[in-house]
């Protein structure tokens, strides 16, 4: 008994210490998460050039006493009044301790670096970690998209992406299909609606702008949660509010169900693309997605056919009483939501990216997606026994992301604190789309994708508008005009359709079981007549007159009489409905379909070049040449005078502007990286479907008015586009990159180190490393400074060419900053503004940077800007140094 109590005194004891190590852990914790939130005060990130230390130009900018200017890695002194100085940061090897902000020139009233108190030592070193932290991302963001091109090289492209490429394929085609089932079933909805031109109209608009919420809400999804997780939950709701769609009866129902499902495929597109390019290795990534592209025109082919089959059978329908009614319509609603479903069922039996895996730390999985791949592929090849010789593969470093939802938080609190959260994480994605790296191309892109949707989603919905005026003004000319008839007992039992009455004058006569429509009547006389079971479209009775007249279930309500006299006249159970203006009869309704038809087939054609000239011609060629043939066939519409002229133009349109989107859509996907292309894909095609409502909007407002501002708007647009086109970088042949995006990166002179764990060599993947006469990292410089710092002077020097660097590299800078915003700063301060400018181009490509940072008073009394030192040899063990300058200086 002894022994066991002391054995549960001794248990008692460890536990109670146990808790109290764990109170001061957790005690500590909130000490670093507070200094952390602090360290935001003090904006200024220090760069530390330890890594450059060890590579091949380690002493390029060694100190030379007296001269007045030096870099970052020097220990050289200067004169704070002249506005410059030599300053360099260090730590020790086990980076906890952070050993002065500054080794440069302190101030008078500062004392050493040294005597730095805690906190700021604190504050410095998780400055000096995030720096460090996004350096080391930056570098396996690098290796992992060389290794990830050479893994999918040998999993090689088979049964696999085939497999993939169907599925996929069938969220697309929901997404064409959903683009046309408002237009076929509007001549429907509106009788059984009542609908209004304004309603109409809304009704026509509401899923362009669900797809816009949906594409911008889910393209940002999907790079925090997932490809196939988001595309999964998007085409849910798509789904399931399509089939809601199809059986409630009022128009705001109706127009709510449509909006949500617009909002649920609104994430097709953007997730499709990048989800399937994330398989493919670049010599198949252009000419495969561009065949994927094909299952949008299936999806318009399918729609189009199953209206044409299901909308002019009114026999499939019932109805429950006068409440409720389905509709042959409704029927084509819901038929219309098969794709999105079967996407759902085949995508259960997929994969997630192992790209999105490898960005977010997720090693293992990764691994196991792409053995499957890997082993799919080869025993459909008939090689069952070759192995997946990949054994590890670079993930990317990720931040811990501490959040604290206390001990005591009800469920519903942490789901707010998850979803706070989550939004923030989007929110801060979606903003690195627009940091300086990627802003111009960003712009670019923008302005591309807005000048194509509004020119093409403008001339697609105005071209069957212009068929529908046409057709109407054939109508009109055939109409047939009667004046000063007198016609008395007479029984009219036949359709009455296409005519005008004028200044007639009827008798006792009868209007029984007919239709009438586009009838008018004017200045008549209707004396002891009988109408009975008339059911009318665009018919009017104007200033007439009814004597002795009844009208026994008849749609000839009082608003149909315009300015009439009615005398002893009544209207016995009137029907229930709503005034039609449109003439709408089964020849109209094959028509529309059979145009639709007509149009979506006829991009096949360009599909096919599309695909085939991908990668060979390159990106840019194909998306600005037929943009400028686009813009070219544009001018042709002022010759269509004729329904079956408009017809021709609309499929000659169609086929040869889909090349342009397959191209941009293969654009967008590589020249983004991996944690950001779903954002921003999904950004670019809700600007694309605000350009869609906008084009509509203008387009459709010149129907029978003139075409010559539609013509201009459309090939003004295709003009501007085809033109910022060629500005863009060409992305064929590269790889799928995490930063391809980063001119600056890709232009820096320093080889790229690789460790992998393969069975070939990677020099044929390394990125291309040419210089670029256009300067891309100067310019983000004076940008940069000249946006933050407001300058009255600036002067940026690129002088990598005295350096042991290849010939037109951007490595090596100095800068001369004259801003009355230094005024009253040290020089320190001066340099953390210099310093947190630059931080992005200091973290990846910039070796170094000399810097001048003057008041203009500074300024006005010594204007001349310092030299910097000659190079001192470079890497000790570079024996070529010599040469390198040589080449360099010529």
């Amino acid at each position: 008994m002894d022994d066991d109590g002391r054995y549960r005194d001794g248990r008692s004891d460890f536990i109670r210490g146990a808790k109290d190590i764990a109170k001061v852990a957790k005690k500590q914790v909130g000490k670093k998460v507070g200094r952390g939130m602090d360290k935001m005060t003090d904006e200024y990130t220090k760069r530390s050039y330890k890594r450059f230390e060890e590579e091949d130009d380690d002493e390029d900018y060694g100190g030379v006493p007296g001269n007045d200017a030096g870099y970052y890695r020097n220990d050289s002194r200067a004169n704070d009044d002249e506005g410059h100085s030599d300053s360099t940061e260090g730590h020790d090897e086990d980076d906890e301790i952070y050993e002065g902000e500054y080794q440069g020139i302190p101030r008078a009233d500062s004392g050493k670096a040294g005597s730095m108190d805690g906190v700021t030592a604190a504050q410095a070193q998780q400055f000096r970690d995030l720096s460090a932290y996004e350096g080391e991302r930056r570098k396996d963001q690098e290796e992992l998209a060389q290794q990830y091109e050479t893994i999918l090289q040998e999993c090689g492209h088979g049964k696999f992406q085939w497999t993939l490429y169907f599925v996929l394929g069938l969220a697309l085609m929901a997404d064409g299909v959903e683009i046309f089932v408002v237009g076929f079933v509007l001549p429907s909805a509106e009788k059984d609606m009542c609908l209004s031109e304004p309603n109409k109209g809304m009704l026509g608009l509401i899923v362009y702008l669900g797809m816009m919420v949906g594409a911008f809400v889910w393209g940002g999804l999907a790079d925090r949660i997932g490809r196939r997780q988001t595309l999964l939950i998007s085409l849910s709701i798509n789904s399931v509010f399509a089939f809601f769609s199809s059986f409630v009866q009022g128009y705001v129902s109706f127009l709510f169900c449509r909006l949500a499902s617009g909002v649920g495929i609104g994430g097709s597109i953007p997730i499709v693309f990048s989800y399937y390019s994330e398989f493919l290795a670049q010599e198949k990534r252009g000419e495969h997605l561009s065949w994927l592209c094909m299952f949008w025109m299936i999806g318009g082919i399918y729609a189009s056919a199953m209206a044409w089959a299901i909308i002019p059978h009114y026999g499939w329908s019932f109805q429950m009483g006068s409440a409720y009614q389905f509709h042959s319509w409704r029927v084509f609603v819901l038929v219309c939501a098969f794709p999105s479903v079967a996407a759902i069922c085949a995508l259960t039996t997929m994969p997630e990216s192992p790209r999105f895996y490898l960005e977010n730390g997720k090693h293992d999985e990764a691994w196991m997606i792409l053995k499957q791949v890997h082993d799919t592929n080869m025993r459909a090849k008939g090689y069952p026994e070759r192995v997946f010789s990949v054994t590890t593969i670079k993930t990317v470093k990720q931040m811990d992301e501490l959040v604290d939802m206390g001990d005591n938080a009800t469920w519903h609190e942490k789901w707010r604190i998850k979803l706070t959260t989550l939004f923030h994480q989007v929110w801060s994605n979606f903003l690195t789309v627009f940091s300086p790296e990627y802003r111009r191309t960003t712009y670019m892109m923008m302005a591309v994708w807005f000048s194509m949707s509004f020119s093409y989603y403008g001339l697609t919905v105005w071209f069957p508008d212009m068929i529908k005026y046409l057709q109407k003004q054939e109508y009109s000319s055939r109409t047939k005009v009667f004046v000063k008839e007198k016609v008395e007992h007479v029984t009219f039992n036949f359709t009455l359709e296409n005519q005008v009455h004028r200044q007639g004058e009827y008798f006792n006569d009868k209007f029984m079981n007919l239709k009438m429509r586009s009838m008018v009547f004017e200045d008549s006389l209707f004396e002891e007549c009988y109408f009975e079971d008339i059911t009318s479209s665009n018919t009017f009775f104007k200033n007439c007159t009814f004597i002795a007249t009844l009208f026994y279930n008849t749609d000839l309500f009082k608003y149909r009489l315009v300015n009439c006299k009615l005398i002893n006249s009544t209207f016995l159970h009137n029907k229930e409905g709503c005034l039609l203006s449109d003439v709408s009869d089964e020849n109209n309704a094959y028509m529309v379909y059979f145009v639709s038809f007509l149009g979506t087939l006829a991009v096949l054609p360009g599909n096919i070049v599309s695909a085939l000239l991908m990668d060979k011609i390159g990106r840019l060629r194909m998306l600005a040449g037929s943009s400028v043939i686009s813009c070219i066939s544009c001018f042709f519409l002022s010759f269509g005078n004729s329904e079956s002229a408009m017809i021709a133009l609309l499929c000659l349109f169609g086929g040869i502007s889909i090349a342009s989107w397959n191209a941009l859509d293969v654009l967008t996907v590589e020249l983004y990286p991996s944690d950001k292309r779903t954002t921003a894909f999904g950004f670019l095609n809700a600007l694309c479907k605000l350009a869609a409502v906008l084009g509509i909007s203008i387009f459709t407002s010149f129907v029978g008015i003139t075409k010559a501002v539609p013509i201009l708007f459309a090939s003004g647009a295709l003009a501007a586009g085809s033109f910022l086109a060629l500005k863009l970088p060409e992305t064929r042949g590269g790889l799928l990159p995490q930063l391809l995006m980063l001119p600056s990166v890709l232009r820096c002179a320093r080889p790229i180190s690789t460790s992998l764990a393969l069975s070939r060599p990677l020099a044929h993947f390394r990125p291309h490393m040419d210089p670029d006469p256009s300067r891309p990292v100067e310019r983000a410089i004076r940008a940069k400074l000249t946006d933050q710092l407001k300058p009255d002077h600036l002067e940026v020097h690129n002088e990598s060419h005295m350096h042991a660097v290849p010939p037109g590299s951007e490595s090596h800078f100095r800068v001369l900053v004259v801003s009355s915003l230094f005024e009253g700063l040290p020089l320190i301060k001066r340099h953390r503004l210099v310093n947190e400018a630059l931080k992005e181009e200091l973290s990846t490509c910039v070796h170094a940077l000399a810097i001048q940072a003057k008041t203009p008073e500074q300024w006005g009394s010594n204007s001349t800007i310092a030299k910097s030192p000659p190079c001192m040899g470079g890497s000790k063990g570079d024996h070529t140094v010599e040469e390198k300058l040589k080449a360099g200086r010529e």
